[in-house]
């Protein structure tokens, strides 16, 4: 499967690219004005950024207590039921007054059950594409989603300031109601890819045989560690330029749009297995600009083009499918998603913590150094001819 008519031919990509795309959308829209929401009532980068990517820090407690779901849960039941949760959550964050602790306590919850959806989404992919077409669909749902990021984060700019805060919250919820309604349609009623219920104890079984052989490791390392410190430099992005904020978080977007074009269509299997390593550079080196605290043209560039290395995280998982076993799949996937969105989360307190005792701009520099170093201190691990895992 090398091209995307092939891909929409598939019956169930169609629903499934439609339902990510909608829901990107309202999590653009609604995250934004959360940010804006926050930064305004309280004045404070860390709050700020932890508003917006601190939902993931419950992404590990459901990667270790909830995953197992992810492949014991009928997937169109499962995708349904978690968009109507997402859109009752984000209508509550837009009541008038509602307390600090309460908008934080909510953004938990909605994290620890965005630890299955990650698991449901990708294991339903998996198991819809042939084996070959995993790589192009992954892009063309990466595609997507940088593509509803663009129009998300500059609708979201322009509702925030024609409207309020509160108003784009509830247009999040309006969206994330439509991609319900659009998993109940689309979707045919699939059985569960693994038998038996979903449980603690299953969870942690399954999370210990990916986590017992030392390539996958390395694999989740990579795919976890430098993303979230560059995902910390975002979630300063509207401290650091709060007008211009929007246009950053689209930039960043079209990088990774322009990343994932190229890894999913048109890279070879040789370009892929080369690549690899340059672009997981990439995807730091560029922020190294922000300790000259540059103008606004100079970082929209460097956040453009250093959000192309993204697409690295993609020639990864394909790595890591071809080392699992397929009725764990969906956890695999799960387990990739939750502990990225989790460290994304750690980046965000990080840099939002450097950010209060020195600037925004330092702060995505120093961030950008510790994600260089810590990619460089892998790059061992991932050398090629290192990933035999017994199956």
């Amino acid at each position: 499967m090398r091209t995307y008519r092939d891909l929409f031919r598939v019956p169930e990509f169609k629903p499934l690219f439609t339902v990510v795309s909608v829901q990107v959308g309202a999590s653009t829209v609604s995250g934004l004005a959360l940010g804006v929401l926050v930064y305004g009532a309280t004045r404070s980068p860390l709050l700020s950024a932890l508003s917006m990517f601190g939902p993931s820090f419950a992404q590990m407690i459901g990667a270790l207590a909830l995953l197992s779901a992810a492949d014991r849960l009928p997937p169109r039941a499962a995708m349904t039921a978690i968009a109507l949760v997402f859109a009752a959550g984000t209508a509550a964050l837009a009541i008038p007054g509602l307390p600090l602790w309460a908008t934080f306590a909510i953004i938990f919850t909605l994290g620890l059950v965005a630890s299955v959806g990650g698991g449901v989404r990708f294991g339903l992919l998996n198991e819809i594409l042939p084996k070959d077409g995993y790589l192009l669909g992954r892009s063309t749902l990466g595609m997507s989603v940088a593509v509803q990021q663009i129009a998300g984060y500059a609708l979201g700019g322009l509702l925030v300031t024609l409207l309020t805060p509160a108003l784009t919250l509830l247009t999040g919820a309006a969206l994330y109601l439509l991609a319900a309604v659009i998993a109940r349609v689309g979707f045919t009623a699939r059985p569960p890819r693994a038998t038996g219920r979903p449980s603690i104890r299953e969870t942690w079984r399954t999370n210990r045989t990916l986590w017992s052989a030392k390539p996958r490791r390395y694999l989740y390392l990579a795919l976890w560690v430098p993303n979230g410190l560059i995902v910390g430099c975002e979630s300063l992005f509207v401290s650091f330029d709060p007008v211009h904020a929007g246009l950053l978080f689209a930039g960043a977007a079209l990088g990774m749009l322009a990343g994932d074009v190229t890894a999913g269509r048109f890279m070879t299997p040789y370009w892929r297995a080369r690549l690899g390593a340059p672009l997981r550079l990439l995807l730091a080196v560029p922020y190294l600009v922000f300790f000259i605290e540059p103008p606004f043209p100079v970082a929209l560039l460097a956040v453009t083009l250093a959000s192309v290395g993204f697409s690295a995280s993609l020639l990864l998982q394909e790595r890591l499918l071809a080392l699992t076993p397929d009725h764990i799949g969906g956890q695999a996937l799960g387990l990739q998603s939750s502990g990225l969105l989790t460290m994304q989360g750690v980046g965000a307190a990080i840099a939002g913590t450097v950010a209060q005792f020195t600037d925004p701009a330092a702060a995505m520099g120093v961030m950008a150094v510790a994600s260089v170093a810590v990619t460089l201190l892998l790059a061992p691990g991932l050398a090629a001819g290192r990933e035999r895992v017994p199956r």
